[in-house]
């Protein structure tokens, strides 16, 4: 199961705020029964793991419960899709998906703070922090009793901490109080936090003394997962201090996170265990595990996507039987008036969702979604979008010769799509065709707007080099071509290949609007310097606004 750490309160929070729902009496009419039979059909799946089936059963339920306009449930799939879509990393659909449940919740205070904790947690894990502060405000202010509340307490606390903001993080878990009846667990996760904004903050003492206790506390509640937390912070207190230790805690946190299979926490542990011991065992692991998470969560978020566009089509293609029978079953004055009011209503109901999709994504998401610059969109919508608008102007214009022109253009789009896709998750050949290979993708993110110069790769003498730093430099470079690509706005990326007797020298310089170094959005760029230091290697970043993007990298032979 591929989740982080905060799921473990998420869920406990949501299955909370539908405990009234699970109590009603069993549904009467057959769609209904139908559609409760499928709501928990998915929730077996869901217990069970098996992500792809939950999400298609609870998408199915949806359905059948808008055919009845049962808002209530609606929304409970819905969020439990978000679920199963932020537990495979799917933080963009998991956005989307919380949207279409906006018009649904009404003043149902349970479902609203539970879908705004969903938010924050999305834009937690995509690195949008102030969204997230805002979000998890929300779910503060809906909560129902003082114990709901410290659940978002306790990550507003943490989203501080990952902003270096540590006196108002430990002003907030200071301020959480605990009674006899709280959770052990949820008690430790907060003292824990404390003890790391501590450390953090330069008190060392204090912080040890407190991520002990927490320590302490969770071996005794018997919680496993969450000692995960508690040993990787241990790892980070000692890494400066103690390497031994260090190692130790990490080891002991990698153990937990893989008898949970928790990757993301396998891959925090072992980059402590590459930081600490420089060796390439672990880092081979973590460039293994890190490139198949990557692949994993991809496939679901494509797997996700199909079945959305999927039932669409389905539901559409009901709707279109539905309406020729009635059709049939009407007399010609019939049909004739039938159909003007059928229309007529169709679309007052089209104009009214356009208006409540619009007015909530510019409330909830779009301002999010315009600004999210470290994770790339949804690659089945994308390529979805531009062949149904293919398959769209094949039907409605006339193939002339003018129009033929125009067609082929958008299929030489979506085919230029679909290479780069392809170029950027297939098999790296490291042999003779590398150079060659490695200039082809370069020369890929060419375009009228963009020049991207390539000078003197063959001096890199590529021959000699082992198999583990080409892999490493091709996926390097890549990132960072996708990075310019989606971020930079540079009309001209050079990249420049030296050498000397002991070292091999790349230099990426492009032109674009560049950032604040202390503002760069760590995760991709630390997924380079990972690479980079598994082979023995250096990576420099050099960046101000307005004045481009330099990275330069230097390789032992």
């Amino acid at each position: 199961m591929l989740r982080s750490p905060f799921f473990c309160f998420i869920l406990f929070l949501f299955f909370l705020s539908c405990e009234e729902k699970t109590t009603v009496s069993i549904p009467q009419s057959p769609v209904k029964k139908e559609a409760a039979f499928l709501q928990e059909k998915a929730l077996n799946n869901f217990k069970n793991k098996n992500f792809n089936s939950a999400f298609y059963y609870y998408n199915k339920s949806k359905i059948l419960f808008e055919s009845i306009k049962d808002s209530s449930n609606i929304t409970y799939s819905l969020i439990m899709m978000c679920a199963v879509q932020q537990m495979n990393g799917d933080y963009y659909g998991s956005k989307e998906t919380l949207t279409e449940a906006l018009p649904f919740i009404k003043n149902d205070y349970n479902y609203s703070a539970s879908i705004n904790n969903y938010f924050g947690i999305a834009d937690k894990e995509l690195s949008l922090y102030d969204d997230a502060i805002f979000y998890y405000n929300q779910a503060i202010n809906e909560a129902k009793d003082t114990q709901s509340k410290q659940h978002p307490l306790n990550n507003i606390a943490v989203v501080y901490i990952k902003q270096k903001k540590y006196d108002k993080a430990i002003k907030i878990l200071e301020s959480i109080n605990f009674d006899d009846s709280a959770l052990v667990k949820s008690k430790a996760r907060a003292i824990d936090n404390l003890g790391f904004a501590y450390f953090k903050k330069g008190n060392s003492n204090k912080g040890i003394k407190l991520m002990n206790q927490g320590l302490d506390l969770r071996k005794q509640a018997d919680d496993p997962y969450g000692s995960i937390e508690s040993y990787l912070h241990l790892s980070e207190y000692y890494s400066g201090t103690d390497r031994k230790k260090s190692n130790k805690y990490a080891q002991t946190a990698y153990g937990l996170a893989t008898k949970s299979n928790s990757i993301d926490e396998r891959l925090k542990a072992l980059s402590f265990l590459i930081t600490n011991n420089g060796d390439t065992k672990y880092a081979r692991k973590y460039i293994v595990l890190n490139d198949s998470i990557i692949h994993i969560r991809n496939n679901f978020k494509n797997k996700f996507a199909k079945i959305k566009y999927d039932s669409k089509k389905e539901k559409e293609e009901n709707q279109k039987l539905k309406l020729e029978r009635v059709e049939n079953l009407l007399s010609l004055q019939e049909v004739k008036y039938q159909r003007i009011f059928f229309i007529i209503g169709i679309a007052a109901l089209f104009f009214f969702i356009l208006y409540l999709r619009k007015r909530s994504r510019i409330e909830k998401i779009k301002t999010a979604y315009d600004t999210e610059t470290r994770i790339a969109k949804d690659i089945h919508d994308e390529l979805a979008n531009d062949v149904f608008n293919a398959m769209t102007f094949t039907q409605t214009q006339s193939l002339d010769t003018e129009s033929k022109e125009t067609l082929i253009q958008k299929l030489d789009h979506i085919y230029a799509r679909v290479r780069r896709i392809s170029r950027e998750n297939n098999t790296i050949d490291t042999k003779l065709n590398y150079a060659a290979n490695l200039k082809e993708m370069l020369s890929t993110y060419n375009s009228e707007g963009t020049n991207v110069i390539i000078t003197s790769i063959e001096n890199a003498n590529w021959e000699t080099m082992d198999d583990l730093k080409k892999v490493a430099i091709y996926r390097v470079l890549q990132e960072l071509m996708v990075n310019m690509k989606k971020h930079s706005g540079a009309s001209v990326v050079v990249v420049k290949f030296d050498t000397d007797d002991n070292s091999v020298f790349i230099q990426y310089t492009d032109n674009g609007k560049g950032a604040e170094k202390n503002k760069i959005i760590k995760n991709g760029l630390q997924n380079m310097e990972n690479r980079i230091l598994a082979i023995k290697g250096s990576i420099i970043f050099d960046t101000e606004p307005q004045r481009g993007f330099k990275v330069k990298i230097t390789l032992p032979k």
